[in-house]
C-alpha cells in the first residue's frame, strides 16, 4: 500500500500517527534486526517539540558488565550486520575537507550510559514551517553527525517554502555548501547519513501514493541494519483510527 498525503490532515493528526510509527520502527528493530548488543528506544525531547525520534544504543562491549552485573560476551562483528554499500537511488559523499572541518566528541545520552549510535527521525510539519524552526532542525541533525550518531530522516511531508528541496537539501547545504535538486516527480525523501572520514548520504526521493523503500541505518561505519519502511508504516497505518483514515483515504 502506498504512504498518504498527509497535508489532509493538521499537524496534530500526523503528529499521533508519527507516534505510532515510531513504535513501529523500535519493534522491528528490537524483535531480531538488530545485533545483540544494540537496541532502539522511543524517546522525547526535553524541548518538547519533537516529542518521539528513536534512538539506536551499543550496549556494554566484551569485558564489560550489563546491568544485571553478568558479563556480557562479545558480538561476532558481522553478526546481524550489513557490509556491502546499500542501493539506493542517489548516493552523495561530501569531501574529507568537509569532514575536518567539524568538531568530533563523543556524546553519552542515555540515562545508563549506553551510547547513542545512531538516530531514526520523522520530518514533522512543524520542522519545516518558519525558517528558524529549520535551521534548528538541521543544525541539531549536523551536530549529531559531528559526533558520530548515523541518522536516517523520513520526510514525508511536501516541501514548502522553507525547504524547496526538502529536508535533505537543507542538510546536505549545510554539511557539504552543494546543492541537491530533487525530482520533480518525486518531492519527498527519505535518507540514510553514515558518518565516517566524510559524510555519506544514500537517497531514495519519493512521492504520495509510492511504496516506502526499505533504507540502511548505519550502527557503524561501513555497517548498517536494513530499515522496513513500508512495512512499519503499514503497521502503524493498522492501528490508526478510522475516523482520520476516512479523512486521509477516503474509501479505504
Amino acid at each position: 500500500m502506498p504512504f498518504h498525503d498527509w497535508d489532509r490532515v493538521d499537524a496534530g493528526i500526523f503528529h499521533y500517527f508519527h507516534m505510532l510509527w515510531i513504535t513501529s520502527i523500535c519493534n522491528a528493530l528490537n524483535g531480531g534486526l538488530l545485533p545483540r548488543r544494540y537496541y532502539a528506544m522511543g524517546e522525547q525531547r526535553a524541548a518538547g517539540d519533537e516529542p518521539d525520534v528513536l534512538t539506536l544504543h551499543a550496549g556494554p562491549s566484551e569485558g564489560e558488565e550489563n546491568g544485571r552485573g553478568d558479563s556480557v560476551p562479545p558480538d561476532d562483528d558481522g553478526g546481524g550486520l550489513l557490509v556491502a554499500r546499500p542501493q539506493v537511488r542517489i548516493y552523495e559523499e561530501s569531501d574529507t575537507e568537509a569532514y575536518r572541518r567539524k568538531q568530533n566528541s563523543v556524546v553519552i545520552r542515555h540515562a545508563s550510559d549506553d551510547r547513542i549510535v545512531a538516530m531514526t527521525e520523522i520530518v514533522s510539519w512543524g520542522n519545516k514551517s518558519t525558517r528558524a524552526a529549520l535551521d534548528t532542525f538541521v543544525q541539531k541533525i549536523s551536530k549529531f553527525l559531528e559526533r558520530g550518531i548515523h541518522q536516517l530522516i523520513i520526510d514525508i511531508q511536501s516541501p514548502g517554502p522553507n525547504d524547496p528541496e526538502g529536508i535533505h537539501g537543507a542538510i546536505w547545504d549545510y554539511l557539504t555548501g552543494r546543492r541537491y535538486a530533487a525530482p520533480s516527480d518525486k518531492p519527498m525523501t527519505v535518507v540514510s547519513y553514515e558518518y565516517d572520514l566524510a559524510f555519506r548520504a544514500y537517497v531514495e526521493p519519493v512521492a504520495v501514493g509510492d511504496p516506502l523503500p526499505d533504507m540502511p541505518l548505519f550502527l557503524q561505519p561501513g555497517r548498517w541494519v536494513k530499515i522496513p519502511l513500508e512495512e512499519t508504516y503499514q503497521a502503524a497505518w493498522s492501528v490508526f483510527p478510522r475516523r482520520w483514515k476516512d479523512v486521509i483515504d477516503p474509501g479505504s
